[in-house]
């Protein structure tokens, strides 16, 4: 039985930056957050939680659980001790890992146009997955360096039967 999709995280050098950001421009809902916690004393179990992901040198984070217009999650970290740094290159595709998160918007232009008027970056130009098919594609960054892709269509309609060329 094929697993469904429950949630995907990023991490940012401002939280609250992100949580307006997303909730602003890809209209994704606050279920949680954001929320600080300590790993030191790790006397909360979240904390302890934490300690056992991130290992010790994780000293502080803040978190922030959202949700899309499909009920996938989205979780936002911002590591405080150590603190958050950008990556210097945040598009390094030939190295394993995941890369970047995928939204669907048949309005794409508008989108890109938001993301961008909003301190995010446009990183292609938009085209057609199959010239003719009318199923746009383009990516994107948001401002904390996080890569974004944009479909008009979904997973299942822009790869289901088709013939790349």
């Amino acid at each position: 039985m094929s697993k469904v999709m429950n949630h995907v995280a990023v991490s940012v050098t401002d939280i609250n930056l992100a949580v307006k950001w997303y909730h602003e421009v890809m209209g994704f809902t606050v279920l949680m957050g954001p929320v600080e916690i300590s790993a030191e004393p790790p006397d909360t179990h979240i904390a302890k939680v934490a300690s056992n992901i991130f290992g010790t040198k994780m000293k502080k984070m803040l978190l922030c659980h959202m949700s899309s217009g499909n009920g996938v999650g989205f979780e936002i970290f911002q590591f405080v001790e150590p603190k958050a740094e950008l990556r210097k290159d945040n598009f390094e595709y030939w190295k394993n890992g995941f890369y970047h998160i995928c939204v669907t918007d048949p309005k794409i232009e508008e989108l890109v146009e938001r993301i961008v008027s909003s301190g995010g970056k446009k990183r292609s130009e938009i085209f057609e997955l199959v010239p003719g098919s009318g199923r746009k594609i383009s990516f994107c960054e948001d401002p904390f360096g996080n890569i974004i892709e944009i479909y008009t269509h979904s997973y299942e309609q822009n790869w289901s039967n088709i013939a790349l060329t």
